[in-house]
């Protein structure tokens, strides 16, 4: 059984985001959704005709973890993402814990943004240390490298060109701030709350 684009249509009308943008998004999402499926089919044919060990079969292994992560970071990225946003929680334990690891949810937020606005293509993502029990922002270049090992996602804002480019042109910065206006941090509670340390 084959994976299947998830619907992401409630979005349209969300503030910040034409709705020639987020379709466009979508199709691109729906790619990475029929990609995975066709590399598991791909994969399997050569494991059962006994040709695990030919160049074939290791660059679909390799591209693997592109497209899968590439298809989840877009349903972590929509996942995340509510028309007319939800503000965080001040009473919260995500929000605490922000405050706690930042000293400020003020300077959390310029901490993210910055990582948004870095040069180059990628993704900003909020990172929940399980082992230590501490927030990092970090920087992903592409779907499959820069992962925190063992950490689990929060917040996932998309920074490729794609994402933006088409309402806000190099304007990066005005995108990231219609982002945070979207934001529904109910998401990213939830998130937070079924992986951090008890």
């Amino acid at each position: 059984m084959g994976y299947e684009a998830k619907n992401f249509e409630h979005l349209l009308g969300t503030e910040g985001f034409s709705d020639q943008l987020l379709k466009n998004h979508f199709t691109l999402y729906q790619g990475y959704v029929t990609n995975t499926n066709k590399l598991v089919d791909a994969q399997g044919l050569l494991l059962k005709e006994g040709k695990t060990g030919t160049p074939e079969y290791a660059e679909l292994k390799r591209r693997f973890g592109w497209e899968f992560n590439g298809m989840r970071l877009h349903e972590y990225y929509f996942g995340n993402m509510i028309k007319g946003g939800l503000k965080p929680d001040k009473e919260s334990r995500l929000f605490r814990k922000i405050t706690e690891d930042f000293g400020t949810y003020e300077n959390w937020e310029k901490d993210f943004k910055a990582v948004g606005t870095m040069r180059g293509i990628g993704w900003a993502i909020l990172y929940y240390d399980l082992e230590a029990g501490r927030l990092f922002n970090v920087w992903v270049n592409e779907h499959d490298g820069g992962h925190l090992a063992g950490a689990s996602r929060l917040l996932i804002m998309d920074v490729f060109e794609h994402a933006f480019m088409i309402d806000y042109g190099l304007k990066r910065a005005d995108y990231i701030e219609a982002f945070f206006r979207a934001i529904d941090w109910r998401a990213i509670n939830d998130r937070f709350n079924s992986h951090m340390k008890k």
